[in-house]
């Protein structure tokens, strides 16, 4: 890989954009090229895939990924960096450049009709830190043409992202991301290599899609379930689940109905026995995220 950004390059470049870091947007930009070399390595990308990158700020990964990948597109929220993006790729990716596509934009608002053409098959991503856990969900919710990932996020997410049953930092996002996907931590990375320079570390998590758990219940169902028992996570599941159940004794039989000891708790379930609880609800579950 050539033409990446390091520190003097993120400097000039937005110095010349009259960028500065907002903590709003979550925005830290990378300036050092091992690791946006790393990121992308790790993120084992085939010459066919179509990369999606969120987030791209000044062009540090968009530069590493353009080269190895089919074609990329980029959702920046920032209207400025979305509208100096692809100055940048045809300053120091050359020809690459004709694979760079920007779309200016919410990642939380973005559906598959936006990026069809062609279609994404895996997130590579630098993720705001204040958003990265609703984006992971909503793009593997809204675009089923994602088979894999590799999202960079603060460490103490990535450690929920992939926790499992029993760990301390097992909750709804370690739940949700194990009904679409297999995660995995794929190592550290300093703050820095950042500018700014953040006050935590960071994460890298893998991932790769498979089938849902249960085909013959929603995936709202599940998540209403999954809901209920971490609002409550130090109340047993027969007391958690009451409200969503319509009482703690019809709470308790869908529990048994499932094979789920009712006074167990919902950081020792997988996601298969929060999809089993669904599939045994005594009433449909009327909203879930």
């Amino acid at each position: 890989m050539t033409g990446l950004l390091g520190p003097a390059e993120i400097r000039e470049l937005a110095a010349r954009l009259g960028v500065t870091p907002t903590k709003k947007l979550g925005q830290n930009f990378v300036h050092d090229p091992n690791t946006v070399r790393r990121i992308v390595t790790t993120a084992g990308l085939a010459p066919d895939d179509v990369a999606l990158e969120v987030g791209p700020g000044l062009g540090s990964l968009t530069l590493a990924l353009l080269p190895v990948a089919a074609h990329v597109h980029a959702v920046e929220l920032d209207p400025a960096l979305a509208a100096a993006l692809p100055a940048t790729a045809a300053r120091f990716a050359g020809p690459d450049a004709a694979r760079l596509t920007v779309h200016p934009g919410d990642a939380l608002r973005v559906t598959a009709a936006d990026l069809a053409d062609p279609a994404p098959t895996a997130l590579v991503a630098n993720l705001p830190y204040n958003v990265a856990v609703p984006v992971v969900l909503h793009l593997l919710a809204e675009l089923p043409t994602l088979r894999h990932g590799l999202v960079m996020v603060q460490k103490e997410v990535a450690d929920r992202l992939v926790a499992g049953p029993g760990s301390k930092v097992y909750g709804v996002p370690s739940v949700k991301l194990a009904w679409y996907a297999r995660a995995r931590a794929a190592g550290k990375v300093p703050p820095n290599v950042f500018w700014p320079v953040p006050n935590v570390d960071s994460g890298l998590v893998a991932f790769t899609r498979h089938a849902p758990p249960r085909a013959d219940v929603p995936r709202a169902a599940v998540f209403a379930v999954v809901d209920a028992a971490f609002a409550q996570r130090r109340k047993t599941l027969r007391a958690a689940l009451a409200g969503w159940a319509g009482g703690a004794d019809r709470a308790a039989e869908a529990l048994t109905a499932a094979g789920v000891d009712p006074g167990a708790r919902g950081e020792s379930l997988t996601v298969e026995q929060f999809a089993a609880i669904a599939a045994s609800a005594p009433t449909a579950p009327s909203t879930a995220q």
